[in-house]
């Protein structure tokens, strides 16, 4: 079921906190700050396709904030990577330090686990493709790189997203469970590439810290040691000579805890290979012994709440996939995740 909210028949006070609840409870939880003196006018419609959340707002001239608050009341909710498709009227994107200007007929891409601010300073129509982040399956570096960078439809990739996204966008309620799972797998991948393509057109940043060197050394041996059931914390620091509270420190500043990023890679680890083609399919329970996890029903249940499938589903639906799409855009996905 999809939804639609508009403040039309909402008393000309409460217009812009109505919608602003609606947004937050249908996309992301944000500040909406109207940029007119009039009774800000606006509407919403929401639909869910697969794991992707699509999202049209069409309203009066505002700018929408991430705070730091905002994402510290929900520190357990999934991250997400929201992508912007603008319709009508111009946005502007602020996050990690940049700013991207995009005009009618550009996209641009965030992360929802920073703090960001899109400010649309006339009224706008847009379309706020939303998804969880593990799914692209690239590095977070890459993503940070990528963030705040606006793409035009005759850059990169944007010829093939720019009207593949906006007709999924209008048509996200009319597709049945089966097709849509399939479309979200495909967004998943042509977003991949656009990450990828993106953190390549922009310089890295100086990794040359001590401390930089020792958090590569220690994502290099969570990915190493990912089969390993007794990978915790406890062991990753001592296998670096630290301790526990100085490799929770270090991590304060990557986006992610330490046993988080274990269960992520895991997850990844085993929805890539739940989903390889071949004659004979693996089970499930064997998938998640391999990588770690010795509790089936646990490793059904995050598998769940990470995918929005079961690990079965999942399998079935990836299996039968067509790879045609992340080919449009020629980039290799050689190390993405």
């Amino acid at each position: 079921m999809g939804v639609r909210v508009t403040t039309a028949s909402v008393a000309d006070g409460d217009k812009a906190a109505y919608w602003r609840g609606a947004v937050s409870r249908a996309v992301v939880p944000v500040e909406v700050h109207p940029r007119t003196e009039r009774p800000f006018d606006a509407v919403l419609v929401s639909h869910r396709l697969g794991y992707l959340r699509i999202s049209t707002l069409e309203a009066d001239a505002a700018r929408l904030s991430r705070t730091a608050a905002l994402i510290g009341r929900a520190p357990s909710s999934e991250p997400q990577v929201g992508v912007g498709v603008q319709v009508e009227g111009r946005a502007v994107l602020e996050q990690d330090g940049r700013r991207a200007e995009v005009p009618p007929g550009g996209l641009v891409v965030y992360d929802t686990a920073r703090p960001y601010a899109l400010d649309y300073p006339e009224r706008f129509r847009t379309h706020l493709i939303h998804l969880p982040r593990r799914l692209l399956g690239v590095p977070e570096r890459d993503l940070r790189r990528a963030t705040a960078t606006a793409v035009g439809p005759t850059e990169g990739c944007g010829p093939v997203l720019l009207p593949f996204l906006g007709s999924l966008a209008a048509s996200a309620h009319s597709y049945p469970p089966p097709v849509g799972d399939r479309l979200a797998g495909s967004v998943a991948d042509l977003l991949s590439a656009l990450v990828t393509e993106l953190a390549g057109t922009r310089p890295a940043a100086r990794e040359d810290t001590p401390i930089s060197h020792l958090v590569r050394r220690v994502r290099e041996y969570v990915d190493h040691h990912l089969a390993d059931p007794e990978l915790a914390p406890e062991r990753i620091a001592h296998a670096h000579h630290i301790s526990v509270r100085y490799l929770h420190r270090i991590f304060e500043g990557e986006g992610v805890t330490v046993s988080r990023l274990v269960q992520q890679r895991r997850l990844e680890a085993c929805a890539r290979e739940l989903a390889r083609r071949g004659r004979t399919a693996p089970t499930v329970s064997a998938v998640a012994q391999r990588w770690g996890f010795v509790n089936p029903a646990h490793f059904s249940r995050i598998f769940r709440a990470a995918y929005g499938v079961s690990p079965r589903e999942w399998r079935d639906l990836r299996d039968g996939r067509d790879g045609d799409v992340r080919d449009a855009c020629d980039v290799r996905d050689g190390d993405a995740g």
